[in-house]
């Protein structure tokens, strides 16, 4: 079994065509689940994701690496 993920959004006359990659034999059988998802719920999710990050150490630590692993970098041609 092999499982594609596209994201669509549906139009007016609420149609969705899906696209099949080519390496799929034409006549294969296939089965289509949609799933729909609000994005505001999603994003407000991400946001509370984000916060809580921000409080945690081991995030900030990493953040903090990662931007003094970049700082030289950050510097090269504003001299």
């Amino acid at each position: 079994m092999q499982a594609i993920k596209q994201i669509v959004r549906v139009s007016r006359d609420h149609e969705i065509r899906i696209k099949v990659p080519p390496h799929i034999p034409e006549n294969e059988i296939v089965e289509a689940i949609l799933i729909i998802t609000k994005r505001p719920d999603r994003f407000d999710q991400k946001i509370r994701e984000l916060k809580k990050a921000m409080k945690d150490e081991l995030f900030l630590n990493d953040l903090r690496d990662i931007s003094e692993d970049f700082e030289a970098v950050d510097l090269e041609g504003w001299e």
